[in-house]
């Protein structure tokens, strides 16, 4: 059995070096409002394919802000639908065109929300504008963590998750051998301002 003095060393460590990492879930951010960090948020879709796989892609171009008031908050968001990528050229160019995103006539995909819970197993709310419509959509929101980052300033991270119909903004084409159902993943950091 270690006596008491050979095991205080390592918790006086264990402890030094959780006061040293940025918070985590337990508390929500601070209060304020955010800007999405580009470089360290992703957002995600997943898709059918044939009834045999699934094919995840995602959008490089991400750019918003957030407010956080306690438990409650507002985001608005915006992608550049140009932006998809699924590592496959032809694919990418094919889901720019008139048969998919058609982000030569609608650039921006946008979203606002009209009501952010962000206390454990939040949802986000709010309307989502694809492909030239609009339609209203719920995601399930959890918190990642909050905190100090190395360079002096705060950061707070989220993620969200949901499923959207594609056929709802009218993109019809290939239904049936490419899903309906698109789940979307968006992992959120973002810094306080």
């Amino acid at each position: 059995m270690k006596s008491l003095a050979t095991l205080m060393p390592s918790a006086a460590l264990s402890l030094s070096l959780a006061m040293a990492l940025p918070a985590t879930a337990q508390g929500l951010p601070d209060k304020g409002n955010y800007k999405i960090d580009a470089v360290h948020s992703q957002v995600l879709f997943t898709v059918g394919h044939l009834g045999v796989s699934r094919l995840t892609g995602r959008f490089d171009g991400v750019k918003g802000e957030f407010s956080v008031d306690g438990a409650s908050g507002a985001v608005r968001a915006e992608i550049d639908a140009a932006s998809v990528n699924t590592g496959f050229a032809d694919r990418d160019k094919h889901l720019r065109s008139p048969d998919f995103f058609n982000a030569a006539q609608f650039p921006k995909i946008t979203f606002e929300s009209t009501s952010a819970n962000l206390a454990a197993d939040g949802t986000l709310a709010g309307n989502l504008t694809l492909h030239g419509v609009t339609r209203p959509v719920t995601l399930k929101l959890s918190q990642v963590g909050a905190g100090k980052d190395p360079w002096g300033g705060y950061r707070s991270g989220f993620v969200a998750t949901g499923v959207v119909k594609r056929s709802d903004y009218g993109m019809k084409f290939m239904l049936g051998p490419v899903g309906d159902e698109i789940e979307v993943r968006l992992n959120i950091e973002a810094i306080k301002q």
